[in-house]
Parts: C-alpha cells; structure tokens; sequence
C-alpha cells in the first residue's frame, strides 16, 4: 500500500498549478465544493493585493476520480492561473536585485543566474494554493473513516484561525465545546480571527503598514479534534507526528517559527507546572480518547511523537512579506552596485491565507499518519481497521496469549497435534 504523499507542480506565473496526491482509498467521496470553498478562503482575508482580483480559484479533477470517487490511483488537481504570463519579458521582466527576506540572491546563486525571477516564480506563495488543494481533498478522509459499530463516529475536524498580526492579538480559548462557534466568529472575521474586537484592530494594524508602504506578521493556530491515541510513532524519527507536522507547517512560505502545545512557554516552567496529568473516567470509554482524560493539554496532543487522543495545537509564527513597496537596501547582481530592491505586486498582510494553508498542510499529515496506521485499499478497509484498533484498546489489558503446557518435546521436534 503507498503511503499518502503529495507533490506540486508550478509557478506564480505558469499556467497553471498542479497537485498530485498518491495513496488514497478506493471509494472516498471527493467534496470538489469544499476544496474550492478553501482555495476561496485561501484567497480572501484584509490586506490582501491585487493579484486575488485577477485570480478565482478553483480545482479541476484531471485524474484518480470515477463519478465522484476514488479509484485508488493518484488523484490530480489542476488550478489555473489566469494571469499566465511566465515567458512575456514586458510583463515578467528579468529581476536583478534581490528582495532581502525573500528567496531572491540564494536561488540565483544555488541556480547560477542573475535573473531572480528564476527563484521567485517558484518560490513564490501562489503555490500555496496546490497545497491546499492536497490538503482540502484529504480530509474527506478524516471525515470518513472514524466509525463505531453502529456505523457512526466523530469526524477529526481541524480549525484553524489568526491569532495576532502584529501586536494586535485574541486571547480566545478555543476548547471541544466552542469551537463551532468560534469558527462561525472565524468566518465572519475579515482577518479570520474569532473575535470581534481583536480583528478591528488587527485591520487597523493592516491600514497603517500600507499607509508606511510596509508590510505585516503574525502568529496563526489549528486545533485538530476527534484524534485517536497512537497516531505517529516513536520508533523513527522520520514517523514523529509532531516533527513531521513541524516540517509541514514551517515549509509554509514566510513561516520562521512553530510549535506544539505550550512550545518554548516549556522552557520557562517547571515539570510540574507542564506534564499534563492523567486519569481514567468510564464513561467516556466510547471516545477516540478511550476514557483518558488530561485537564490541561499542555502537551498540544502529542507525546514521544504521537498522537496522546487530546486535540492536537499547533502555533505558527510568520514573517512580513519580504515585498515592501518602499523596497529594501540591495546589489545590482550584475553590476554589484548599491540598488533598492524590486518590487513585485503582493500583499501587505498575507497571515488571514497562511491560516488555511496552516489548516490544510496539517490536515493533510494527519490523513497521513491515519492512512499508516490503518491501512487498506479501499475506504471499507480503512474504516474497518480503524474500528478494530479502538475495539481492541477498549478491553485493555489483552487477555494473555495461552502457552504449551505440555510435556517438553525433544530437541528438533515439535508437539503432536491432532
């Protein structure tokens, strides 16, 4: 069975964007009106440019889909992009100086060339929309395949939001009970945080950064619910569910920090004051957690790289946009004379879009570590393996393996059996 992997293909100014994801089921429903409502999401959020006015996107099925299903080969999206203008030096004129922040002089230098637009078509955040598009089409099988033996079970929801921009933050708790209604507040917020005040003044933030022909950051977070014990592993460090998420996260354009749970607040405290207490309540037995119950969650839902059956949360700090309309102090690489850098059309504030990316590269690593540990080719499977798993914890400790009581047979033989 392959594992769940994607690739993508593209550049800002290309034709298009493609996204290829290798080892889904055979037979999960494709919601193609959700992936699209993403990639709309993707786009919105104050303090977006221009280039969102030019584009609408939207997802195409090119592969890996038979009426409306999976057909267990590699499903391909394709996004087009309609301001395609990749090889018109009018439109796309060669860049030489480089934007600091951006990956400018390190790509021309790695590719050997003085023409940034090399890099930057690629480096570019618009490839970002594949990826949502992957993580988008995971995650109907998050939705799918947690069942009980009545056929019914609770979904894994992820939920992200903004937390800050700037200094301009929400100290909304997101907790089991609220996050329905937080995430209503969330898609009501023209800079996707669940709080009223907060969002005025984080777009107040955003209308003075392009008044000072600057740029602006932020702190994003996803809370992933309904996770069963035990997804990842401790026995590689490639398998770590909370290393490979970090990855994820910090592959995101302009993200310089991640973290789960408390994250570096760790440092700062006692043991006492961080490890998440454990006990055990019946009556919760028919949950994913299995009637394990931590009152804080500290931890942010992983322990030794797996999944500990509390939400998951993780917290993603990122950069301003490296494109600054007042440009930056920088070198002519073909003369190497003192210059300003270039300016290319994006964003003054892109965190609001860097939260549906969060949502949907994390989604995306738990759809992966579910299909690891509960394999299978066809949806059925899945969700058979799935309910087994949780049927067998329940009656923890396993009654013990019966062993041969019986006289020793000789050396080289081996018991009679009838």
């Amino acid at each position: 069975m392959p594992e769940l992997s994607y690739i993508t293909a593209g550049e800002s100014h290309g034709p298009a964007l493609l996204t290829i994801v290798s080892g889904l089921p055979a037979g999960l429903d494709i919601d193609l009106d959700f992936i699209n409502s993403e990639l709309l999401r993707r786009q919105g959020g104050y303090g977006r440019g221009g280039r969102q006015n030019i584009e609408t996107d939207t997802a195409e099925v090119l592969s890996g889909v038979r009426k409306g299903k999976t057909i267990a080969s590699p499903v391909t999206l394709k996004i087009a992009n309609r301001d395609s203008r990749l090889d018109d030096d009018k439109r796309t004129p060669p860049v030489h100086t480089p934007r600091p922040g951006h990956a400018d002089l390190a790509g021309s230098i790695k590719y050997l060339t003085t023409d940034c637009r090399e890099t930057l078509e690629r480096a570019s955040a618009r490839e970002t929309a594949a990826r949502v598009a992957a993580g988008a089409l995971s995650r109907a099988l998050l939705s799918k395949v947690p069942v009980t033996s009545l056929g019914e079970g609770t979904p894994i929801e992820v939920f992200a939001f903004v937390r800050s921009i700037h200094t301009a933050a929400t100290s909304v708790n997101v907790t089991e009970a609220n996050r329905r209604e937080l995430k209503k507040l969330r898609d009501e917020s023209d800079t996707y945080c669940p709080d009223v005040n907060a969002t005025e003044k984080q777009a107040a933030v955003i209308r003075q950064a392009k008044i000072d022909k600057t740029t602006v950051g932020g702190i994003i977070e996803c809370h992933i619910f309904g996770l069963p014990p035990g997804l990842g592993s401790t026995m590689d460090r490639r398998d770590r569910l909370d290393a490979r998420i970090a990855a994820a996260v910090m592959g995101i354009q302009a993200i310089k920090g991640v973290e789960i749970g408390l994250g570096f607040q760790c440092a700062s405290l006692f043991g006492h004051e961080v490890h998440d207490p454990i006990r055990y309540d019946p009556s919760l037995i028919n949950t994913p957690a299995l009637g394990f119950v931590r009152d804080t969650n500290n931890a942010g839902g992983t322990e030794g790289g797996m999944t500990t059956g509390a939400p998951l949360v993780v917290r993603a700090a990122m950069k301003p946009i490296s494109t600054l309309l007042r440009g930056m102090p920088s070198v002519d690489l073909n003369t190497k004379a003192a210059t300003t850098s270039a300016y290319e059309r994006s964003d003054v504030c892109a965190v609001s879009a860097a939260s549906v990316v969060l949502e949907n590269v994390v989604a995306f690593e738990i759809a992966a570590a579910l299909r690891e540990k509960f394999a299978g080719d066809s949806l059925p499977e899945v969700r058979d393996q799935y309910q087994r798993f949780l049927k067998i914890a329940r009656t923890l400790p396993l009654a013990p393996i019966p062993t041969w009581d019986g006289p020793i047979p000789p050396t080289g033989s081996e018991p009679h059996t009838a």
